[in-house]
């Protein structure tokens, strides 16, 4: 069963953004994970949602996704995540 990863994200430091997501496109290749979409809030329609961009990955499963999270590569780029913006990850199941 697919697994989806929502990141929402508000940037503090651009440069290192762009460093973070180079990263992760390096991680995601060897789990063979999807891009669903990436893009900028256009508006709140309920509520009120301070993060700006919002990402949507999908693995193959939870486990697959999870192995994603926890690799070497990916735990190596969480400092450079943490220093160039808030995130929040969910995951989801279908």
């Amino acid at each position: 069963m697919p697994a989806y990863l929502v990141g929402q994200i508000a940037v503090h430091n651009e440069a290192l953004w762009q460093k973070y997501v180079a990263g992760v496109a390096r991680s995601l290749q060897p789990f063979e994970a999807n891009i669903v979409f990436r893009g900028r809030k256009a508006a709140d329609l309920a509520g009120n949602n301070t993060r700006e961009l919002v990402v949507v990955i999908e693995f193959k499963d939870q486990t697959d996704l999870n192995n994603w999270f926890n690799s070497n590569l990916y735990q190596s780029i969480i400092p450079i995540r943490d220093a160039a913006a808030d995130v929040v990850i969910t995951t989801y199941n279908s």
